[in-house]
Protein backbone atom coordinates (compact mmCIF):
# COMPACT_ATOMS: atom_id res chain seq x y z
CA UNK A 1 0.00 0.00 0.00
CA UNK A 2 0.68 3.52 -0.35
CA UNK A 3 1.05 5.74 2.57
CA UNK A 4 1.19 9.43 3.05
CA UNK A 5 2.59 11.03 6.04
CA UNK A 6 1.84 14.94 5.92
CA UNK A 7 2.02 15.82 9.79
CA UNK A 8 2.70 19.03 11.88
CA UNK A 9 5.48 19.48 14.62
CA UNK A 10 5.33 18.57 17.85
CA UNK A 11 6.20 21.59 19.34
CA UNK A 12 8.95 21.44 22.19
CA UNK A 13 9.57 17.46 21.01
CA UNK A 14 9.69 16.83 17.59
CA UNK A 15 9.96 19.01 13.84
CA UNK A 16 7.78 17.75 11.25
CA UNK A 17 10.26 16.09 9.91
CA UNK A 18 11.50 14.10 12.45
CA UNK A 19 7.77 13.41 13.28
CA UNK A 20 7.12 12.57 9.77
CA UNK A 21 10.47 10.22 9.78
CA UNK A 22 9.37 8.32 12.94
CA UNK A 23 6.35 7.51 11.18
CA UNK A 24 7.37 6.21 8.33
CA UNK A 25 9.78 3.96 10.54
CA UNK A 26 6.85 2.42 12.20
CA UNK A 27 5.00 1.69 8.98
CA UNK A 28 7.75 0.03 7.19
CA UNK A 29 8.72 -1.71 10.82
CA UNK A 30 5.65 -3.45 10.60
CA UNK A 31 5.38 -3.95 7.08
CA UNK A 32 8.57 -2.70 4.66
CA UNK A 33 6.28 -3.68 1.58
CA UNK A 34 4.88 -0.31 2.08
CA UNK A 35 6.00 2.81 0.43
CA UNK A 36 5.58 6.19 2.16
CA UNK A 37 5.63 9.56 1.30
CA UNK A 38 6.61 11.89 3.41
CA UNK A 39 5.50 15.48 3.68
CA UNK A 40 6.70 17.58 6.82
CA UNK A 41 4.23 20.20 7.34
CA UNK A 42 3.62 23.37 8.63
CA UNK A 43 0.11 25.90 9.14
CA UNK A 44 2.35 29.25 10.07
CA UNK A 45 3.55 28.26 13.27
CA UNK A 46 6.61 27.18 14.48
CA UNK A 47 8.59 25.78 12.12
CA UNK A 48 7.14 27.28 9.07
CA UNK A 49 9.89 29.47 7.67
CA UNK A 50 12.09 25.99 7.93
CA UNK A 51 9.31 24.32 5.65
CA UNK A 52 8.74 26.71 3.14
CA UNK A 53 12.51 27.47 2.69
CA UNK A 54 13.35 24.08 1.93
CA UNK A 55 10.17 24.02 -0.45
CA UNK A 56 11.78 26.79 -2.66
CA UNK A 57 15.29 25.65 -2.11
CA UNK A 58 16.09 29.03 -0.35
CA UNK A 59 19.02 30.17 1.74
CA UNK A 60 19.21 31.51 5.21
CA UNK A 61 19.85 34.92 6.44
CA UNK A 62 19.89 36.31 10.21
CA UNK A 63 19.36 39.98 12.23
CA UNK A 64 19.35 40.96 15.55
CA UNK A 65 15.91 41.18 17.03
CA UNK A 66 14.17 41.27 20.46
CA UNK A 67 12.56 38.69 21.60
CA UNK A 68 8.89 39.54 23.45
CA UNK A 69 10.42 40.72 26.99
CA UNK A 70 13.25 43.24 25.27
CA UNK A 71 16.05 40.79 25.31
CA UNK A 72 18.39 41.51 22.35
CA UNK A 73 18.43 38.44 20.23
CA UNK A 74 19.87 36.65 16.88
CA UNK A 75 16.92 34.78 14.61
CA UNK A 76 17.60 32.89 11.14
CA UNK A 77 14.94 33.71 8.72
CA UNK A 78 15.00 32.11 5.13
CA UNK A 79 15.13 33.69 1.79
CA UNK A 80 14.85 33.01 -1.89
CA UNK A 81 16.88 35.37 -4.02
CA UNK A 82 15.70 34.55 -6.95
CA UNK A 83 11.92 35.20 -6.24
CA UNK A 84 13.11 38.63 -3.70
CA UNK A 85 11.43 36.67 -1.02
CA UNK A 86 11.92 36.45 2.85
CA UNK A 87 10.39 33.67 4.35
CA UNK A 88 10.34 34.11 8.39
CA UNK A 89 7.74 33.41 10.94
CA UNK A 90 7.14 35.41 14.30
CA UNK A 91 7.70 32.48 16.66
CA UNK A 92 11.34 32.56 15.73
CA UNK A 93 11.60 35.80 17.62
CA UNK A 94 8.21 36.13 20.42
CA UNK A 95 7.56 32.04 20.23
CA UNK A 96 5.51 30.73 23.50
CA UNK A 97 7.80 28.17 23.62
CA UNK A 98 10.83 30.55 24.43
CA UNK A 99 9.77 31.53 27.80
CA UNK A 100 9.52 28.51 30.41
CA UNK A 101 5.93 28.15 31.58
CA UNK A 102 6.84 29.41 35.02
CA UNK A 103 8.20 32.63 33.76
CA UNK A 104 5.63 33.49 31.11
CA UNK A 105 4.13 36.97 31.45
CA UNK A 106 2.08 37.56 29.22
CA UNK A 107 0.95 41.18 30.97
CA UNK A 108 4.24 42.83 29.53
CA UNK A 109 5.17 40.33 26.62
CA UNK A 110 5.50 42.79 23.28
CA UNK A 111 6.08 42.34 19.47
CA UNK A 112 8.39 44.65 18.71
CA UNK A 113 10.88 42.14 17.21
CA UNK A 114 8.50 41.27 14.60
CA UNK A 115 8.52 44.92 13.73
CA UNK A 116 12.53 44.54 13.71
CA UNK A 117 12.35 41.08 11.66
CA UNK A 118 10.57 42.76 9.15
CA UNK A 119 12.73 46.08 8.84
CA UNK A 120 15.79 43.65 8.26
CA UNK A 121 14.03 41.98 5.27
CA UNK A 122 13.13 45.32 3.74
CA UNK A 123 16.42 47.02 4.81
CA UNK A 124 17.81 43.95 2.58
CA UNK A 125 16.10 44.93 -0.36
CA UNK A 126 13.49 42.02 -0.42
CA UNK A 127 9.92 43.05 -1.74
CA UNK A 128 8.05 39.98 -0.75
CA UNK A 129 7.42 38.19 2.72
CA UNK A 130 5.85 35.22 3.51
CA UNK A 131 5.64 35.51 7.47
CA UNK A 132 3.83 32.75 9.43
CA UNK A 133 2.38 34.42 12.52
CA UNK A 134 1.53 31.15 14.68
CA UNK A 135 2.55 30.52 18.63
CA UNK A 136 3.45 33.63 19.92
CA UNK A 137 3.77 34.69 23.43
CA UNK A 138 1.93 38.02 23.10
CA UNK A 139 -1.48 39.68 23.21
CA UNK A 140 -0.66 43.12 22.52
CA UNK A 141 -2.72 44.34 19.42
CA UNK A 142 0.69 43.89 17.45
CA UNK A 143 1.61 47.30 18.88
CA UNK A 144 5.02 46.82 19.65
CA UNK A 145 5.77 45.59 15.73
CA UNK A 146 3.88 49.04 14.93
CA UNK A 147 6.06 50.95 17.35
CA UNK A 148 9.02 49.54 15.69
CA UNK A 149 7.36 50.46 12.30
CA UNK A 150 7.24 53.92 13.11
CA UNK A 151 3.63 54.35 14.91
CA UNK A 152 3.46 56.06 18.56
CA UNK A 153 0.78 55.39 20.72
CA UNK A 154 -0.03 58.08 23.64
CA UNK A 155 -2.18 57.83 26.26
CA UNK A 156 -4.66 60.67 27.40
CA UNK A 157 -2.03 62.90 29.44
CA UNK A 158 0.36 63.08 26.03
CA UNK A 159 2.84 60.24 27.54
CA UNK A 160 3.56 57.70 25.38
CA UNK A 161 2.75 54.05 26.10
CA UNK A 162 5.12 51.34 25.87
CA UNK A 163 3.59 48.01 23.72
CA UNK A 164 2.04 45.48 25.95
CA UNK A 165 -1.48 44.55 27.41
CA UNK A 166 -2.02 47.39 29.86
CA UNK A 167 -1.37 49.80 27.40
CA UNK A 168 -4.23 48.64 24.99
CA UNK A 169 -6.97 50.38 26.79
CA UNK A 170 -4.61 53.66 27.48
CA UNK A 171 -4.64 54.49 23.72
CA UNK A 172 -5.69 58.26 23.15
CA UNK A 173 -3.82 59.35 20.38
CA UNK A 174 -1.61 57.74 17.56
CA UNK A 175 0.93 59.83 15.74
CA UNK A 176 1.05 58.18 12.38
CA UNK A 177 3.41 60.37 10.77
CA UNK A 178 6.97 58.20 10.41
CA UNK A 179 4.64 54.67 9.85
CA UNK A 180 6.66 52.99 7.17
CA UNK A 181 5.84 53.26 3.29
CA UNK A 182 5.96 49.62 2.01
CA UNK A 183 3.55 50.33 -1.04
CA UNK A 184 5.97 48.57 -2.80
CA UNK A 185 6.32 45.33 -0.44
CA UNK A 186 4.65 42.16 -0.47
CA UNK A 187 3.60 40.65 2.71
CA UNK A 188 1.48 37.10 2.28
CA UNK A 189 0.73 36.01 5.56
CA UNK A 190 0.30 32.22 6.76
CA UNK A 191 -2.19 31.88 9.48
CA UNK A 192 -2.80 28.90 11.65
CA UNK A 193 -6.24 30.03 12.66
CA UNK A 194 -9.45 31.83 11.20
CA UNK A 195 -10.42 33.40 14.86
CA UNK A 196 -11.28 37.04 15.00
CA UNK A 197 -9.96 39.72 17.43
CA UNK A 198 -12.59 40.66 19.74
CA UNK A 199 -15.58 38.66 21.69
CA UNK A 200 -15.68 35.43 23.19
CA UNK A 201 -13.93 33.66 19.75
CA UNK A 202 -12.10 35.96 19.88
CA UNK A 203 -7.32 36.36 20.69
CA UNK A 204 -7.74 37.09 24.27
CA UNK A 205 -10.71 34.41 25.31
CA UNK A 206 -9.46 31.61 23.06
CA UNK A 207 -5.66 31.95 23.23
CA UNK A 208 -4.97 34.15 26.35
CA UNK A 209 -4.91 30.93 28.61
CA UNK A 210 -2.42 29.21 26.88
CA UNK A 211 -0.46 32.51 26.96
CA UNK A 212 -0.35 32.94 30.71
CA UNK A 213 -3.62 34.65 31.48
CA UNK A 214 -5.73 33.58 34.33
CA UNK A 215 -9.50 33.22 33.28
CA UNK A 216 -10.22 36.62 35.33
CA UNK A 217 -8.39 38.36 33.65
CA UNK A 218 -9.90 37.48 30.02
CA UNK A 219 -12.90 40.00 29.95
CA UNK A 220 -10.85 42.56 30.61
CA UNK A 221 -8.36 42.05 27.83
CA UNK A 222 -10.81 41.92 25.51
CA UNK A 223 -12.16 45.27 26.21
CA UNK A 224 -8.81 46.94 26.07
CA UNK A 225 -8.49 44.91 23.04
CA UNK A 226 -11.79 46.96 21.94
CA UNK A 227 -10.71 50.17 23.02
CA UNK A 228 -7.50 49.63 21.00
CA UNK A 229 -9.61 49.09 17.79
CA UNK A 230 -11.56 51.89 18.12
CA UNK A 231 -8.92 53.65 18.29
CA UNK A 232 -7.26 52.29 15.29
CA UNK A 233 -10.34 52.82 13.30
CA UNK A 234 -10.36 56.63 14.27
CA UNK A 235 -6.79 57.20 12.80
CA UNK A 236 -6.67 54.78 9.72
CA UNK A 237 -10.49 54.15 9.21
CA UNK A 238 -10.02 50.31 9.01
CA UNK A 239 -11.89 47.91 11.61
CA UNK A 240 -9.18 45.86 12.04
CA UNK A 241 -11.69 43.19 13.86
CA UNK A 242 -13.73 42.50 10.30
CA UNK A 243 -11.16 40.36 8.81
CA UNK A 244 -11.02 36.45 9.61
CA UNK A 245 -8.05 35.20 11.06
CA UNK A 246 -7.67 38.72 12.86
CA UNK A 247 -7.08 37.32 16.26
CA UNK A 248 -4.08 35.38 15.04
CA UNK A 249 -0.76 36.20 17.16
CA UNK A 250 -2.57 38.15 19.69
CA UNK A 251 -3.43 40.74 16.87
CA UNK A 252 -0.24 40.78 15.03
CA UNK A 253 -2.50 39.11 12.08
CA UNK A 254 -5.14 42.21 12.14
CA UNK A 255 -3.10 45.00 12.15
CA UNK A 256 -0.48 43.74 9.71
CA UNK A 257 -3.94 43.26 7.23
CA UNK A 258 -5.31 46.23 8.07
CA UNK A 259 -2.61 48.81 7.79
CA UNK A 260 0.26 47.16 5.77
CA UNK A 261 -2.17 45.73 3.35
CA UNK A 262 -1.37 42.35 4.23
CA UNK A 263 -2.48 39.34 2.13
CA UNK A 264 -3.67 36.81 4.78
CA UNK A 265 -4.21 32.83 3.80
CA UNK A 266 -4.43 29.64 5.82
CA UNK A 267 -0.95 28.77 6.37
CA UNK A 268 -2.15 24.91 5.99
CA UNK A 269 -3.52 25.95 2.27
CA UNK A 270 -0.40 27.38 1.23
CA UNK A 271 1.62 24.20 2.41
CA UNK A 272 -0.41 21.49 0.66
CA UNK A 273 -0.08 23.87 -2.59
CA UNK A 274 3.35 24.32 -2.64
CA UNK A 275 3.55 20.21 -2.19
CA UNK A 276 0.96 19.39 -4.69
CA UNK A 277 -0.35 17.32 -1.81
CA UNK A 278 -3.83 16.73 -3.33
CA UNK A 279 -2.27 15.03 -6.37
CA UNK A 280 -0.21 12.55 -4.35
CA UNK A 281 -3.11 11.82 -1.82
CA UNK A 282 -5.23 10.72 -5.03
CA UNK A 283 -3.35 8.34 -5.56
CA UNK A 284 -2.94 6.98 -2.20
CA UNK A 285 -3.97 4.30 0.16
CA UNK A 286 -3.69 5.46 3.56
CA UNK A 287 -3.20 9.33 4.86
CA UNK A 288 -1.39 9.86 8.44
CA UNK A 289 -1.02 13.06 10.05
CA UNK A 290 -0.83 14.76 13.35
CA UNK A 291 0.08 17.68 15.66
CA UNK A 292 1.40 18.01 19.12
CA UNK A 293 -1.95 18.17 20.51
CA UNK A 294 -5.37 17.54 18.57
CA UNK A 295 -8.54 19.27 20.25
CA UNK A 296 -11.21 21.55 19.36
CA UNK A 297 -8.85 23.94 17.39
CA UNK A 298 -7.78 21.39 15.34
CA UNK A 299 -10.88 22.28 13.17
CA UNK A 300 -9.61 25.90 13.36
CA UNK A 301 -7.20 25.63 10.20
CA UNK A 302 -4.70 23.22 11.85
CA UNK A 303 -2.66 20.98 9.43
CA UNK A 304 -4.98 17.50 10.46
CA UNK A 305 -8.02 19.05 9.45
CA UNK A 306 -6.59 20.32 6.20
CA UNK A 307 -4.75 17.16 4.86
CA UNK A 308 -8.14 15.40 6.71
CA UNK A 309 -10.49 17.57 4.15
CA UNK A 310 -8.11 16.23 1.05
CA UNK A 311 -8.16 12.58 2.01
CA UNK A 312 -12.16 12.79 2.55
CA UNK A 313 -12.43 14.83 -0.92
CA UNK A 314 -10.74 11.36 -2.47
CA UNK A 315 -12.43 9.22 -0.16
CA UNK A 316 -8.64 7.86 1.77
CA UNK A 317 -8.61 6.71 5.17
CA UNK A 318 -7.09 9.31 7.62
CA UNK A 319 -5.41 8.51 10.87
CA UNK A 320 -4.18 11.09 13.05
CA UNK A 321 -1.38 10.23 15.71
CA UNK A 322 -0.71 13.22 17.79
CA UNK A 323 1.60 13.91 21.39
CA UNK A 324 -2.12 14.26 23.31
CA UNK A 325 -6.15 14.65 22.99
CA UNK A 326 -7.02 17.41 24.75
CA UNK A 327 -11.10 18.70 25.01
CA UNK A 328 -13.17 18.61 21.77
CA UNK A 329 -10.90 15.65 19.83
CA UNK A 330 -13.43 13.30 19.10
CA UNK A 331 -15.13 16.47 16.97
CA UNK A 332 -12.23 14.96 14.25
CA UNK A 333 -14.63 11.49 13.79
CA UNK A 334 -17.19 14.15 12.29
CA UNK A 335 -14.89 15.65 10.54
CA UNK A 336 -14.60 12.67 8.46
CA UNK A 337 -11.18 10.82 10.91
CA UNK A 338 -10.92 7.32 10.25
CA UNK A 339 -8.88 7.58 13.60
CA UNK A 340 -7.68 9.54 16.11
CA UNK A 341 -4.83 8.57 18.91
CA UNK A 342 -2.41 9.61 21.00
CA UNK A 343 1.30 8.43 21.49
CA UNK A 344 1.03 8.91 25.07
CA UNK A 345 0.63 5.28 26.05
CA UNK A 346 0.88 5.73 29.90
CA UNK A 347 0.32 8.67 32.72
CA UNK A 348 3.98 10.42 32.54
CA UNK A 349 5.14 13.55 33.62
CA UNK A 350 6.22 16.48 30.27
CA UNK A 351 9.64 15.56 30.69
CA UNK A 352 9.25 12.10 30.20
CA UNK A 353 6.44 12.71 27.48
CA UNK A 354 9.16 14.91 26.01
CA UNK A 355 11.88 12.39 25.80
CA UNK A 356 10.12 8.89 24.81
CA UNK A 357 7.89 11.04 22.48
CA UNK A 358 9.54 10.01 19.05
CA UNK A 359 9.83 6.15 20.31
CA UNK A 360 6.15 6.21 21.31
CA UNK A 361 5.40 7.40 17.58
CA UNK A 362 7.14 5.02 15.94
CA UNK A 363 5.34 2.08 18.13
CA UNK A 364 1.88 3.83 17.61
CA UNK A 365 2.41 3.82 13.25
CA UNK A 366 3.65 0.12 13.92
CA UNK A 367 0.71 -0.64 15.65
CA UNK A 368 -1.78 0.51 13.68
CA UNK A 369 -0.26 -0.08 9.96
CA UNK A 370 -0.35 -3.77 12.09
CA UNK A 371 -4.28 -2.92 12.26
CA UNK A 372 -4.75 -1.90 8.76
CA UNK A 373 -2.76 -4.90 7.37
CA UNK A 374 -5.22 -7.41 9.61
CA UNK A 375 -8.44 -5.62 8.03
CA UNK A 376 -6.75 -5.32 4.62
CA UNK A 377 -6.24 -9.23 5.11
CA UNK A 378 -9.99 -10.33 6.27
CA UNK A 379 -10.98 -8.05 2.75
Amino acid sequence: MKFVVACDSFKGCMSSVQVCRCIRSGIQSANESHTVYEFPMCDGGEGTAEIFRNIYHGDTSTAQVLDAYGKTIEVTYGIVPEQNMAIMEVASCIGLNMVEREKRNPMIANSRGVGLLLKDAVAKGYKKILLGIGGTSTTDGGMGMLQELGLHFFDASHRRLRAGIYSLGQVDYIDKRHFVDWNDVEILIAVDVNNHLLGKQGSAYTFGKQKGLYPTQLEAVDQAMRHYRDKIYEFFHVDINQYEGSGSSGGIGAVLTGLLHAKMVPGIQLCMQEYHLEDVIAQSDIVITGEGQSDHQTLYGKVPYGVGQLAKRHGKPVFCLSGALGIGYMDLYDAGFAGVFSSADRAMDFMTALKTGPQKLENLAYSITKTIDAIAKMK
